[in-house]
């Protein structure tokens, strides 16, 4: 309690000598830059000297010469007491069963108080650091474990960052951390077109209208495995989509490209009725930094039109189930750090016929990304949003032939969240 207390303490006064630092005419401005991936510690320089902030550990100490983001504060210290078991670079022994400390994944499922904690007190086959190493040097230490992930993703240049699960509606395989939580929402408004037309802007381009909003949550069971609960309104089927997702290729592992495999199985009405099984395999690889291309072949079996269904379950068709294969196109282009243009192109090879389906699906949009959140606002010719509802165009469920062209493109927009 009283190390809280001296970390606040030390933590007001070092913002007040920064304010003060700040409105002096003959002081330069100071500055504030994260040390580590998980933002737990900070650089602070106030008046031509360094602290390090560790946040989670709560802990105000000096900064060792020439420390900053990009060098670690303390690779003598490393290696002097930590390379015996650990590696001279961090990468773990398989003899001493360390682990590799250069591996985001790694460092995904630690935090830096669990860090700090296990050289301090000792975990399994570590022993205590406590009284051999001070409170400083053990922060010090966990800012250099923390820095040795961001290195290793830091010599792989040009890998693309997706901001959601989707583009639109087709999947860009983005991998989830362990234990990660993420809240997924799409709102479609397929009844009013928003490019044709009368009185476009007072209905607001179609946004005033009815719209089918749909709800999911996704769960890392692994930083490789997942699974999904995705649920649409009663107005498209009242589909329940149960999913397990996998990720096998990582460039930011030194693969090639990234591929994923996803399997799901769909119900109508709540999972009653109308089940459709998918296989999908999500291809992606990295243009460059600020942009990616997407190519995704999914195989349905037993999909169904793509119809309106009702309030009441009796009235939710019964459909024959077809067999069908689709391949999605998608591209990813960041055009601010944190705007993206996304487009994407869903064209029905097998059966498309026997689903009404004439033209493919398609939509593009601008994305806007903030830290864990995702918002993204698109045009398009398809109200579903499960994978096999999303091949699907807006003329097949209207029971319009041309519904689906240019000229009957309307709104929607995609909301992710990660919450954990």
């Amino acid at each position: 309690m009283h190390g809280k207390a001296r970390s606040a303490g030390l933590l007001a006064s070092l913002f007040l000598a920064a304010v003060s630092a700040w409105a002096s005419d003959d002081q330069t401005q100071p500055t504030a830059s994260y040390v580590d991936a998980s933002r737990s510690t900070l650089l602070l320089e106030v008046d031509g000297k360094q602290y390090l902030v560790n946040v989670a550990a709560h802990s105000v100490n000096d900064a060792p010469p020439a420390s900053s983001v990009a060098a670690s504060p303390t690779p003598d210290l490393f290696r002097r007491n930590c390379s015996v078991c650990h590696g001279d670079s961090g990468q773990g022994k398989a003899a001493a069963g360390t682990p590799n400390f250069t591996e985001p994944a790694f460092q995904r499922r630690l935090s830096a108080v669990e860090m700090v904690s296990a050289i301090h007190n000792g975990k399994g086959r570590m022993p205590a650091w406590s009284g051999k190493l001070s409170d400083s040097q053990i922060t010090e230490l966990v800012t250099y474990v923390r820095s040795l992930a961001q290195a290793e993703i830091a010599t792989k240049p040009g890998i693309y960052k997706p901001g959601d699960d989707v583009l639109m509606s087709l999947p860009t395989g983005r991998p989830v951390d362990e234990h990660g939580l993420f809240v997924n929402f799409s709102h479609r408004f397929p009844y009013d077109s928003a490019v044709s037309g009368t009185s476009r802007g007072s209905e607001l381009f179609g946004l005033d209208n009815f719209a089918l909003s749909s709800f999911g949550i996704r769960y890392g069971v692994t930083d490789k495995l997942s699974v999904d609960v995705w649920r649409s309104p009663s107005f498209i089927g009242r589909p329940i989509q149960l999913m397990a997702a996998y990720n096998l290729l990582d460039e930011h592992h030194g693969d090639p490209l990234n591929f994923a495999v996803r399997v799901s199985i769909e119900g109508q009405d709540n999972f009653k009725k109308n089940y459709t099984e998918n296989i999908e395999a999500i291809f992606s690889r990295s243009l460059t930094s600020r942009a990616q291309f997407y190519a995704v072949p999914t195989a349905s079996f037993n999909d169904r039109r793509l119809v309106q269904g009702a309030i009441v379950s009796d009235q939710i068709p019964d459909l024959p189930g077809i067999n069908s294969f689709s391949i999605g196109f998608g591209l990813a282009v960041d055009i601010r750090p944190t705007v993206a243009l996304v487009s994407e192109v869903i064209p029905t090879l097998v059966n498309g016929g026997a689903l009404g389906i004439h033209r493919p699906a398609y939509s593009f949009g601008i994305q806007k990304k903030i830290y864990r959140h995702a918002f993204t606002l698109g045009l398009m010719n398809s109200p579903g949003t499960t994978v096999s509802q999303r091949a699907g165009t807006r003329a097949t469920f209207l029971g319009e032939p041309n519904a689906d062209t240019p000229a009957g493109l309307f709104f929607g927009f995609d909301i992710t969240r990660q919450i954990h």
